[in-house]
């Protein structure tokens, strides 16, 4: 669901604590917007989101399987109500996002990019050095959220999704390298 320019450098951030809100920096048009951790009371909502936005959505299963596996799982909430989500695992210096999801309806808010802001900063909290991520090639509005983010194509998995008709569709792989706070100190190229 990604694809990008030049790897962009992430100010420094410790992980939120468990229950904690996140603050991610807005337009106006995000302020009444807020992000948390998922709960398991939740996933009717993620679900009703989830299968309304993807014609092969995750399972329940999945989902409740992720959140107990301790995957970064955050919420963004507008007024009471779930508006998106994004799933990330976290090992070894690596993340990669799983899952990242604006509900339909909301799309070309915002709540993409802070919901993928909000992910990059936990991915840095939780010590990895890359991110990681597939998109579907027929996701244009994703590819190019990827993109804009700093995230690279670099590669191709055949057949990873599935598709219409008993079909497959292959999946863009994009990653970001989250460089250190001393790369704002070298010289301009």
């Amino acid at each position: 669901r990604r694809r990008g320019g030049q790897a962009r450098t992430l100010a420094a951030v410790e992980a939120p604590a468990p229950g904690a809100r996140m603050s991610v920096a807005a337009p106006a048009a995000l302020r009444d917007a807020s992000l948390r951790p998922m709960r398991e009371a939740d996933l009717d909502a993620v679900m009703r989101i989830e299968e309304q936005a993807y014609p092969f959505p995750w399972t329940r299963g999945i989902m409740r399987d992720c959140l107990h596996a301790g995957y970064a799982m955050w919420v963004q909430e507008r007024a009471g109500e779930i508006v998106g989500y994004g799933v990330l695992s976290i090992a070894v210096g690596e993340a990669h996002v799983l899952n990242l999801c604006t509900a339909p309806g909301h799309e070309g808010e915002g709540l993409g990019r802070r919901m993928l802001q909000a992910l990059l900063r936990v991915a840095r909290g939780g010590g990895a050095q890359r991110v990681f991520l597939e998109v579907r090639p027929s996701n244009p509005r994703a590819i190019a959220l990827y993109e804009r983010s700093g995230f690279n194509e670099i590669g191709r998995r055949p057949r990873y999704y599935p598709a219409a008709d008993h079909g497959r569709e292959d999946a863009i792989v994009m990653a970001m390298e989250l460089l250190g706070d001393d790369i704002a100190k070298m010289p301009p190229l």
